[in-house]
């Protein structure tokens, strides 16, 4: 009876082997559900970027607001007929353009 008992013990141990730590087995299963998680997470993420540029694109190609509002931004440009003012204080700095009245250029 002794023998028997260890040969379907040794059975059941190489029939659990393939079960937890063979190609297909529950190990690795769960390391791939976490990979697969974390590629989501970061799919999601790169989907909000991707979508945040491809509004700024489509804003650039419909009209001149947006070229104009970096333009004032970045760079510090204004229009022919502006004056640009900068106050400081005891605050940052700050921006703003007030349009003069119209003269007629010769």
């Amino acid at each position: 009876m002794r023998p028997l008992t260890l040969i379907l013990a040794a059975l059941v141990l190489l029939l659990q082997y393939p079960l937890w730590l063979g190609k297909g087995g529950w190990l690795k299963v769960w390391d791939l559900d976490h990979q697969v998680e974390a590629q989501k997470q970061i799919n999601q993420k790169n989907q909000t970027r991707n979508a945040v540029i491809e509004a700024e694109v489509a804003d650039l190609k419909q009209g001149t607001a947006a070229i104009e509002e970096r333009a004032r931004s970045e760079l510090g440009m204004v229009r022919r007929d502006e004056i640009f003012f900068q106050f400081i204080g005891n605050e940052s700095s700050t921006m703003t353009v007030a349009p003069t009245p119209s003269v007629p250029h010769p």
